[in-house]
């Protein structure tokens, strides 16, 4: 990941701090990495999932040799199930461990370690979950008025700690906001199981009300990833005159590989309720990615709300 996002940085400062050797790659790049990875029989990696399956699903991925890759950090972004289970068969002899957290929170609140990675009954669940709470961080779950949520409900995550950020630089009224009560909030939506696991359902800016019911991106994604033809899709909320908003689908296809919208609403269909699916699905050759290989939602959605005095639904 790059210097210039957090990840990136408080992985390199780590590293200095545990007096371990680092080999920086100049830019992302497939084959670059599993050169590296080969030549300085790397054991730690740091990618976001666009990042994961652009490597694992490279033409030349099984010409390397990367058995000495101990761990793969993963987050910055969310992961489906699907993407996750091929990383780990692809690399079979690696551990896996999530982080979650945020630029304002330095960067880090919640680890999913890797035993919540292993074999299970119950592994399809904890494979969606973001970790457990860091020793020095506290999480919540809140709704609007900020009072606590029991477990199993979705809010807004906030956290406080000694890493929570001071401020913005020179916005005081944004600070306020985002840091009332004395806790970060996130923007992110979520919710803690029993045994105090937190699940992350999708920012909260890319929830859909459709209908008056909310649809969590993340879900609709998930499903949409099951299907062997989907190279990457991103689900975003378009006006809808019946609807408010309607759950609406972009997907880049495989190469070769045909798929319809008919299709793809189908078999979300099998997959979540009816009123999730995507009601339109439109196909391009790639979607908007950051330098940091993070999806631009913004940039799919801006077509279809420009000109709107709302945006949302």
């Amino acid at each position: 990941v790059p210097m210039f996002h957090v990840a990136g940085c408080g992985l390199s400062l780590q590293s200095i701090l545990r007096l371990v050797p680092q080999h920086v790659v100049p830019m992302f790049d497939e084959v670059a990495i599993l050169q590296a990875i080969q030549a300085a029989r790397a054991t730690e990696m740091f990618l976001v999932p666009t990042m994961i399956k652009r490597v694992i699903e490279h033409p030349r991925f099984a010409e390397f040799d990367l058995s000495s890759l101990q761990m793969l950090l993963y987050g910055a972004a969310p992961i489906d199930v699907a993407l996750l289970e091929q990383a780990m068969a692809a690399l079979p002899a690696t551990s896996f461990s999530q982080a979650y957290g945020m630029t304002e929170l330095s960067p880090t609140v919640a680890v999913l370690m890797p035993h919540f990675h292993l074999p299970g009954p119950d592994r399809n669940r904890l494979l969606r979950a973001a970790g457990t709470p860091v020793p020095v961080a506290e999480i919540r779950i809140v709704d609007g008025e900020d009072n606590e949520l029991p477990p199993g409900q979705v809010g807004e995550i906030v956290a406080r700690g000694p890493m929570v950020m001071k401020g913005y630089w020179n916005k005081p009224a944004e600070t306020e906001a985002a840091l009332r009560g004395g806790w970060m909030h996130t923007g992110d939506g979520g919710y803690m199981d029993e045994h105090g696991l937190l699940f992350v359902v999708d920012r909260m800016k890319d929830m859909i009300v459709s209908g008056g019911e909310n649809v969590y991106s993340a879900e609709v994604e998930n499903a949409i990833a099951q299907m062997p033809q989907v190279l990457m899709s991103a689900v975003i909320g378009v006006p809808d005159d019946k609807w408010g908003e309607r759950v609406h689908a972009v997907i880049v296809r495989r190469e070769g590989m045909p798929l319809t919208a008919d299709d793809v609403i189908a078999h979300c269909r099998d997959q979540i309720a009816n009123y999730k699916c995507p009601r339109s699905v439109e196909f391009r050759d790639a979607l908007p990615l950051s330098a940091a290989g993070k999806l631009q939602k913004f940039q799919l959605r801006e077509p279809f709300w420009a000109g709107k005095e709302r945006r949302v639904g």
